[in-house]
């Protein structure tokens, strides 16, 4: 079908933080598959982890027992707090299922009655997944033209203005759910004073304050998730892309009680957390763990940053401003973003365009210092043109 445009080439092979192409070409990844392949291309000890699962069992269903389904739920429990998880396949599936949740809580605060406290306020430039309920929460007319009528409860309020949501999160409202970064939306990360408020007005008003780490999430700001840096506790937290670092993978954690609202029958899947995809997931927080990938991102992309600030200096004429955190970082550009994109691919950098006129960087998690130079090389040089 014809949802996707011509490809730019045909990839064939990828190794560590570089794409080859059909002709043999090699391509720095900037794109890491949309922020996937958190570990790299083909890492060893991935690739050895699902070699070796694949040989026992790839496959079963959940009315079984699945021991590297429970040590994973165990590893995200620790990192997250008390609580449980829910495992399925994508960032959409478990978005939709934080949705489902917000609804049964609600009915909770309504005495058990349906439809009284069901809505979910959101944040304008979301991006929640191309699902029925995850596009009701995504106010963008790129996503949601020709689908309408869109399923019903749902506000936005905007990003770090706490006045908004405090006008918004009424005795209808079940959750508040924003990404911590916004990703697609533009690279747009959500204050840690905002956070702190929003977390203190969910309290008092009974709402649950659910945080999307999709994208953000699995150590690519720095910190195992990206909320972390604001001291909040969330309700909730949504995951995917980076956990499975190309094995898909999703995943929910609630915190207690809240973990109790899924009961036998409210919410099923049938690959969700299955013994291949929980050997990968496993396999990249080894790695993230064991490489001390956190530490290595977070003195890194300080140097980098710096670097990606003087290009916003020498070309202002081009670039507006760069935001972000870690190895998650947005371009913002006053020239058109997919001239860019496609500029930079023709001399060996791939990267992602995102909302507001904007180029995501979002190299794997082993990206090195010399690498990340080489990509704001290659940046020079499109900018540089760009200027002559």
């Amino acid at each position: 079908m014809k949802n996707y445009g011509p490809p730019a080439f045909d990839a064939v092979r990828g190794e560590g933080v570089y794409l080859y192409d059909a002709n043999g070409n090699r391509y720095l990844d900037f794109g890491s598959g949309i922020a996937v392949t958190s570990v790299g291309h083909s890492h060893p000890k991935w690739v050895k982890a699902v070699q070796d699962q694949a040989t026992t069992l790839s496959h079963c269903s959940n009315l079984y027992g699945i021991p590297g389904q429970q040590k994973l739920a165990d590893r995200l429990v620790e990192k997250a707090g008390p609580g449980r998880v829910l495992f399925c396949n994508s960032g959409a599936e478990s978005n939709d299922a934080l949705i489902k949740l917000a609804r049964l809580h609600g009915r909770n605060l309504s005495g058990g009655e349906e439809a009284k406290r069901y809505t979910v306020v959101a944040a304008e430039d979301a991006f929640h997944g191309r699902t029925f309920g995850g596009m009701a929460a995504t106010p963008q007319e790129k996503i949601q033209g020709g689908f309408r009528p869109m399923l019903t409860g749902f506000k936005f309020g905007q990003l770090n203005n706490i006045e908004s949501f405090d006008q918004l999160v009424d005795d209808t409202v079940a959750a508040v759910f924003i990404e911590s970064i916004q990703g697609e939306g533009g690279i747009f990360p959500a204050e840690d004073s905002f956070l702190q408020e929003l977390r203190a007005l969910c309290t008092e008003r009974g709402a649950l304050l659910m945080l999307d780490e999709v994208q953000c999430g699995i150590g690519r700001s720095g910190h195992f998730f990206a909320f972390e840096k604001s001291g909040v506790k969330p309700d909730a937290i949504g995951m995917a892309k980076g956990l499975g670092a190309g094995f898909p993978i999703g995943a929910i954690w609630a915190a207690e009680p809240y973990a109790e609202l899924f009961q036998p029958g409210s919410h099923g899947t049938t690959f969700g957390g299955n013994p291949l995809a929980c050997a990968a997931a496993n396999a990249t927080l080894d790695i993230i763990e064991e490489d001390s990938l956190l530490e290595h991102i977070t003195a890194n992309s300080t140097i980098w940053h710096a670097a990606l600030q003087g290009l916003v200096e020498q070309y202002p004429q081009h670039i507006a401003s760069m935001r972000g955190a870690g190895y998650m970082v947005g371009l913002a550009l006053h020239v058109d973003s997919s001239a860019v994109t496609t500029a930079a691919r023709d001399k060996g950098l791939l990267i992602v365009p995102a909302g507001h006129n904007t180029i995501r960087l979002l190299p794997a998690l082993t990206t090195t210092l010399e690498e990340l130079a080489e990509s704001t090389r290659i940046l020079g040089q499109v900018f540089a043109e760009l200027s002559a």
